[in-house]
């Protein structure tokens, strides 16, 4: 039971910007036999709470709480531009702390790809001309089929996310290796589902390069953009598929 005295109490010490005296409360307390009913019954709680044995909190909580509340502050939209490449017109998106999503132009309009992007790293998308380290970095990639990912930044995706792409931008080019070859080397050796899911929502494919990740029998499987240019990427970089692989993509594909 709420005591409408004490409820009208407070509200006229907010009102008067005075915090509640000690004296108000005792003086009030003396005379509602409501509020001593609810004086002893969290009294009671108190002391229960007080008998409780100390607990450390775990040495990774408040960097945990501190990443949470960062993730709940508006953040800053991603700048993108257009770069040519031999795939063709390719959407950028970067910060100051390097690239952070890549889309390559197809049917799909610029604001839907913009959106797309937007969603993938929770943030929004302004236009801007690309820096010249942006476009170093996207040629670097065409020139050697490697890059320098010291110049992108995956801190949007999750822990899991970034270990799975890590490992893949491990793969030799012209090499490729399956899910669960990934999982299993990150320590998570059931997870080759969750791998593929992270290479299917990569923001930064070809700088880390997912198209390198195929199923446990070499069949490409998957692609944000087809097995079409999944299997011209993989051309490109020197890659020459076992004559099995490429009957069970074309099985899978008649499927």
């Amino acid at each position: 039971m709420r005591c409408s005295d004490l409820v009208r109490l407070w509200d006229d010490l907010r009102e008067a910007g005075a915090a509640p005296s000690r004296e108000a409360v005792l003086a009030h307390l003396r005379l509602c036999s409501d509020c001593q009913d609810a004086y002893r019954e969290y009294e009671g709680i108190a002391y229960c709470l007080t008998c409780l044995p100390v607990v450390e909190p775990p040495t990774g909580l408040v960097p945990k709480i501190l990443e949470h509340i960062n993730s709940l502050r508006p953040a800053s939209p991603d700048m993108f531009s257009h770069v040519r490449s031999p795939l063709g017109d390719l959407i950028v998106a970067f910060r100051e702390t390097g690239i952070t999503a890549i889309a390559i132009c197809s049917e799909d309009s610029d604001s839907s790809l913009c959106e797309s992007i937007a969603k993938r790293l929770r943030r929004g998308l302004v236009p801007a001309k690309a820096p010249q380290w942006v476009i170093d970095v996207v040629e670097s990639y065409f020139r050697t089929f490697d890059a320098d990912r010291s110049k992108v930044d995956i801190s949007a995706l999750t822990e899991f996310e970034r270990a799975a792409l890590r490992k893949a931008a491990e793969i030799p080019c012209g090499e490729v290796r399956s899910y669960g070859w990934i999982a299993r080397e990150i320590g998570q050796p059931a997870a080759a589902r969750a791998v593929g899911q992270a290479m299917a929502r990569n923001p930064v494919p070809l700088l880390y390069p997912c198209h390198r990740v195929v199923d446990s029998t070499g069949a490409l499987h998957n692609y944000a953009y087809g097995l079409e240019l999944k299997a011209r990427i993989l051309e490109m970089e020197g890659y020459v598929p076992p004559a099995r692989a490429v009957n069970a993509g074309a099985g899978a594909s008649r499927a």
